[in-house]
C-alpha cells in the first residue's frame, strides 16, 4: 500500500455549486481503489488555514455573495500561505467561483471589486446585463484528451502572460467565448469552468492531480490503471450532449438502468 494523502476541502459550505463536492470524492475514490488512504480535512471562513501537510486543495464555485465572503476570508494571511504552497508545488484545483478568486480580483457588473490571492495570473470582468452569460456543456482538448462540464458564469475571464490556459475549447464558451482558452493554470495549480461534477466524468484529470501530489509527497507516483468504463461512459456522453448527439446519452441511461 502505497503512503497516504491530505486532501483539503476550502470553504465547502459556501462554495458548492452543481455539486463540486463530488471532485471530492472522486480524489477519495480513486485513492481508495488503489489502496492509496486519503483524509479530507474542510477550512470554513473565518478558520485557520495549515497547509503544512497538505497534498490537494479544492475550491468549488459560489454566487457573488457567498464568492465575497471567501474573498475577504483569503485576503491576508490565508492568501499568502497558499501563494507559497503553489510554488512550493502543491496540487490545487478551483472551479468557477474559485477560480476566479484564483486570479487578481473579479469585478462584478453591481458589486464591489473582489480582490483574489494572485496564485494565477488572471483577472475576471463582468460586463453587465448587455452581455450573455457563458452557460452551457463544453468540450475541450487537454494534452491530447478530451475534458467535459458544464459552464454557467457571466464573469468572462482574461489571462496574463504568467498563466496559460488548462485546455482548448471546442464546443463552448470557456474562459471568455472570445480566445477558445478554457480554464488557466500555473505550476500545479488549475483553475476551470467546468462544473458537473468534473472530476468524476474527467478521470484522466483526477489522475494527474493524484500524480501530482504523489510525486510532490514521496518523490514518484505509481498509480495503476482503474476500470473507468462508466466514468468514461459518462464522459461520452457529455460530450454527444455537447454535439446534440443521443446515441451516446442513450448508452450512459442504459448502463444505470442494468
Amino acid at each position: 500500500m502505497m503512503g497516504g494523502l491530505v486532501i483539503l476541502h476550502l470553504y465547502p459550505r459556501l462554495m458548492n455549486l452543481y455539486g463540486d463536492r463530488g471532485n471530492v470524492l472522486c480524489l477519495v475514490e480513486r485513492c481508495r481503489r488503489r489502496g492509496i488512504a486519503s483524509e479530507v480535512r474542510a477550512v470554513e471562513v473565518g478558520q485557520r488555514l495549515d497547509l503544512t501537510d497538505v497534498d490537494i486543495l479544492f475550491m468549488g464555485g459560489g454566487q457573488d455573495k457567498e464568492q465575497q465572503l471567501a474573498a475577504q476570508d483569503m485576503e491576508g494571511e490565508k492568501g499568502g500561505l497558499l501563494r507559497a504552497a503553489v510554488e512550493d508545488g502543491l496540487a490545487v484545483l478551483a472551479i468557477c467561483g474559485g477560480y476566479q478568486l484564483l486570479g487578481h480580483y473579479y469585478r462584478p457588473a453591481s458589486r464591489p471589486e473582489m480582490k483574489g490571492v494572485s496564485v494565477l495570473d488572471v483577472t475576471t470582468l463582468h460586463k453587465g446585463s448587455q452581455t450573455s452569460r457563458c452557460i452551457g456543456n463544453v468540450v475541450a482538448q487537454w494534452e491530447g484528451k478530451t475534458l467535459v462540464g458544464f459552464e454557467n458564469h457571466g464573469g468572462l475571464t482574461y489571462l496574463g502572460p504568467e498563466a496559460k490556459p488548462l485546455a482548448r475549447v471546442v464546443i463552448g464558451y470557456g474562459n471568455n467565448g472570445q480566445d477558445k482558452g478554457e480554464g488557466a493554470q500555473y505550476l500545479n495549480a488549475f483553475g476551470t469552468y467546468l462544473h458537473g461534477s468534473f472530476l468524476p466524468k474527467n478521470p484522466h484529470f483526477a489522475d494527474h492531480l493524484l500524480r501530482l501530489a504523489l510525486e510532490r509527497r514521496y518523490g514518484h507516483a505509481s498509480l495503476e490503471p482503474l476500470d473507468d468504463d462508466l466514468e468514461m461512459t459518462a464522459h461520452g456522453a457529455a460530450v454527444a450532449r455537447a454535439r446534440g448527439d443521443r446515441r451516446w446519452t442513450n448508452r450512459a441511461l442504459s448502463w444505470l438502468k442494468g
